[in-house]
């Protein structure tokens, strides 16, 4: 008599599974690429800098810290930074052949500048509450106006909405 001996079955992987693992890949390789672009930009520039690689929140993360000469690549409120996330994204759908989400930080600029938007958005929301009126701030980018309509949605009793067109878009809190 002879026995068959079955080898356990390899895990089944559900699609949902499957699906999240190979975006999270995609967002690996998105995060590759344009850290091997923003390298060769620093090279070129001659600018000291360390690349440092994440996913957060489905989006790739790419941070350049450490050089003296990195709040050059930031610009006045942050301008050559949104026109250097632009190219690098660019950059990373040019390889891919999918449009990027990529999120790019030098000097540690985007992370302070949350904050200080985090704090500008409660206080308005709270000035909106306490007074009544609208308060509508300064035109905005995209980024900045997301981290505003956040703070303000976290406080009851207000809300907020963009208005205009870019690059003159500005956030306005109301009370609710």
């Amino acid at each position: 008599m002879s026995e068959t001996v079955q080898e356990p079955a390899a895990p089944v992987e559900s699609a949902a599974e499957s699906e999240m693992s190979s975006t999270e890949a995609l967002l690996v390789r998105e995060g590759d690429i344009a850290g091997d672009y923003l390298e060769r930009l620093l090279d070129l520039l001659d600018y000291d800098g360390d690349i440092d690689l994440d996913v957060e929140a489905g989006r790739a993360v790419v941070s350049i810290d450490g050089g003296d000469d990195l709040e050059k690549l930031v610009g006045n409120r942050g301008q050559v930074l949104e026109a250097l996330q632009e190219l690098t994204r660019l950059a990373v759908q040019q390889e891919t052949g999918v449009r990027s989400r990529l999120m790019l930080d030098v000097a540690g600029w985007r992370a302070s500048r949350r904050r200080e938007l985090t704090e500008l958005g409660r206080a308005t929301a709270e000035d909106v509450l306490a007074s009544g009126k609208e308060v509508r701030l300064r035109p905005m980018t995209p980024f900045e106006r997301k981290i505003i309509h956040d703070a303000v949605a976290a406080i009851d009793g207000v809300h907020s909405e963009s208005e205009g067109e870019e690059p003159n878009r500005k956030v306005v809190v109301f009370k609710s």
